[in-house]
């Protein structure tokens, strides 16, 4: 897969669009997590030092087609023009007159943001109208926003057909990182996956069936892979509607010499509660209303057993209810054990990247992935809008 580049437009003089992923975390108008701002700059930096002006677009929150206050991009910019150390000019429309002026005042070299792009009801509906109006504001389209490219939205997609367009920085890192493993990953390669439900990833499993080794389920949708091979679960959540997916996946996963592990034991509570008193179980001993919230301690050395000797490693989902400390220890097991394995490993998903980064590991991770549904997207093998607009034509 080979998408247009920087070094496919000409930039010096030229006013570039950028789609960034702003989509940050706020509190009381306040950004407490800048990760996501902090990765686009290497794009603006290069930008600038190639003679562009910088115009960003980004959406923030689900304004649901309005203007909500407390949703406005003006913090993000503040915050922004702090770590560049320079001013980012704002306009507080996405298309109107504020916007356009915003953007004749810029010189080369310097950086403006228009306002959330999700305030206009035509944006997620990749209006043509839109589009062509948010074009009018660059001479080249910059598409760095990985985390949206599984939509296909006018300021993801449709600009992209009004003006020369090409991957920013990380856009590419994150291209190049997905495509490695679906088409290169050295083996034995080792997937583990987590989180709530089955339905989530089961086109990932579908798809990474035939090239990894080993397949690692935890989290809550062990629980259904725990039912499908004939275990009491339970009052743990379990989607019913995909036991008998789970039961294929297995017998697939037998058929193909694919060793895929699930819990052999787990750490329970009798409710979903930071404070419920916790006991570790092994699979089948569970009670009438045990739910099962992490691994358990057996499992962890099971887990860690078959990352031993991996050569590629991805994670996506926690193994456990992360956010409550005693049900955190296996997912932290985990990200220790990835972290420590010496392999190449990519990281996606809101969860398991909070651990890595929570526990100082995020170093030792080969990549760590930006967007959670554009990556598992990527990794089922589907065609991303904001990615295909990219491109280079045969």
């Amino acid at each position: 897969m080979r998408v247009r580049t920087l070094d496919d437009l000409e930039l010096s003089g030229k006013r570039a669009l950028v789609r960034a992923d702003f989509n940050v975390p706020m509190r009381k108008g306040r950004i407490t997590d800048d990760t996501r701002i902090r990765s686009t700059i290497p794009t603006i930096k290069a930008l600038i030092e190639r003679g562009a002006s910088v115009v960003l677009m980004s959406h923030l929150g689900r304004p649901k087609g309005q203007p909500v206050d407390e949703l406005r991009l003006r913090p993000v910019a503040a915050h922004l023009g702090g770590l560049l150390d320079s001013q980012v000019s704002y306009a507080h429309e996405v298309s109107g007159p504020a916007a356009r002026k915003m953007v004749d005042d810029l010189k080369p070299g310097e950086v403006g943001m228009i306002e959330n792009v999700r305030f206009d009801p035509r944006e997620e509906k990749n209006d043509s109208e839109l589009a062509r109006e948010l074009a009018e504001l660059g001479d080249c389209f910059v598409s760095d926003a990985f985390g949206a490219a599984h939509r296909a939205h006018a300021s993801t997609v449709g600009v992209a057909e009004h003006l020369p367009s090409a991957a920013g920085l990380l856009m590419e890192k994150e291209i190049k990182a997905l495509s490695w493993v679906l088409t290169d990953a050295q083996q034995p390669f080792v997937v583990i996956l987590g989180g709530a439900k089955v339905s989530d990833k089961i086109g990932v499993i579908q798809n990474l069936l035939g090239r990894a080794q080993r397949l690692i389920i935890g989290g809550g949708m062990a629980n259904t892979f725990l039912k499908a091979a004939g275990n009491d679960v339970g009052v743990s959540m379990v989607e019913d509607e995909s036991v008998q997916t789970a039961k294929d996946l297995m017998a697939r996963a037998a058929d193909e010499g694919v060793d895929l592990r699930i819990p052999v034991d787990g750490v329970v509570a009798k409710s979903f509660d930071a404070d419920a008193d916790a006991r570790t179980v092994a699979v089948g001993e569970f009670e009438s209303d045990d739910m099962m919230l992490d691994i358990g301690p057996k499992t962890v050395d099971r887990f860690k057993e078959a990352l031993a000797g991996a050569q590629t490693i991805v994670w996506n989902g926690p193994m456990g209810v992360f956010e409550f400390d005693q049900f955190a220890a296996g997912t932290k097991a985990i990200a220790q054990a990835v972290a420590e394995s010496g392999a190449y490993s990519l990281i996606g998903g809101g969860d398991s990247v909070a651990a890595i980064e929570q526990m100082g590991l995020a170093g030792e991770i080969s990549h760590i992935s930006t967007g959670g549904g554009a990556s598992l997207e990527f990794l089922e093998g589907q065609d991303l809008p904001g990615v295909k607009v990219l491109l280079e034509q045969e």
